[in-house]
């Protein structure tokens, strides 16, 4: 509030007992963000990102920001993290690998329309990075990128693999990267209400926190726990074995050590994570041998 008192009311101000001094200024920014929570809360719409699928993942989120505005900004960090990565002779370098995630991904990607009919149609982009970093991300709209160490030291089968990318690929279906910007912005009192009544650069600032959000902060458990279910689920209509994601998550665990590698370190466990992957796998299996079946 500091900052926003410093901007908006020009310097210092009056000096105590002087035109109301500090006091005036308090009252004055106070209404200000008042009136911007006000607003933040107000603007929250209650949405329903997916259907519930086999896993019955049902619940509603406030959104406070555009699915369009976050979908943007993600494809404008997509973009520049391309780029450097071709710079640097770091983007799809192993031909077969590449080959490899993009053969899986769209295999996920075709069972997508389960939980929502329009994700299919995305932008989908799909690119593998060269480096030892253990992780994967998908972007809002459909972003995805497969870290070269996460498939090497982790020695991950295709199943493993898919489990990955489609607990990565949940994240995006059910808009967890706008639903917690929306929350950050209520939680800061509006700053990006503030930003639009004092001409700040809001774009900029929304670009920031999706990047942010994306790469650098955990997920709520609730959010991990839909992105398991709905994960496990695409997986299986895909399939793939649902049961690959318990030793998936065993291999991550094993490689933890003294540090975590940067993959747990945005998705943070708990001792019955592993039990309720267990749980989902069983109650997709039915959908696994169907596609097995297909195949």
């Amino acid at each position: 509030m500091k900052a926003f008192w410093t901007e908006s009311m020009g310097g210092a101000g009056p000096a105590p007992g002087v035109d109301g001094g500090p006091a005036r200024r308090w009252r004055n920014g106070g209404r200000l963000s008042l009136l911007a929570v006000a607003v933040v809360a107000g603007a929250c719409t209650s949405v329903q990102t997916t259907q519930p699928g086999a896993v019955g993942v049902e619940r509603s989120q406030l959104m406070s920001v555009s699915r369009a505005e976050v979908d943007k900004a993600s494809a404008q960090a997509y973009d520049k993290m391309l780029a450097e990565a071709q710079k640097q002779g770091k983007l799809n370098r192993d031909a077969a690998l590449t080959a490899r995630v993009r053969s899986i991904s769209s295999r996920l990607i075709a069972q997508s329309g389960v939980f929502r009919a329009d994700a299919p149609g995305w932008k989908w982009e799909v690119n593998v990075f060269q480096t030892d970093q253990v992780n994967a991300f998908c972007m809002a709209g459909g972003k995805i990128g497969v870290y070269s160490g996460l498939v090497a030291k982790l020695k991950l089968t295709d199943d493993e693999l898919a489990a990955v990318i489609g607990h990565e690929i949940a994240h995006a279906l059910r808009e967890h990267v706008r639903e917690q910007v929306s929350q950050r912005q209520a939680t800061q009192l509006g700053m990006s209400v503030l930003g639009a009544l004092t001409g700040s650069q809001a774009v900029t600032q929304l670009g920031n926190q999706v990047a942010q959000v994306t790469f650098g902060l955990p997920k709520s458990r609730q959010a991990e726990t839909e992105a398991d279910r709905i994960g496990v689920e695409l997986a299986a209509r895909a399939g793939y074995d649902p049961r690959a994601a318990v030793s998936l998550w065993q291999k991550m665990g094993s490689q933890g050590g003294s540090r975590p590698p940067e993959f747990l370190s945005t998705h943070p466990d708990s001792a019955t994570r592993q039990q309720d992957l267990t749980q989902m796998a069983a109650v997709v299996m039915p959908l696994y041998e169907q596609a097995r079946a297909r195949r």
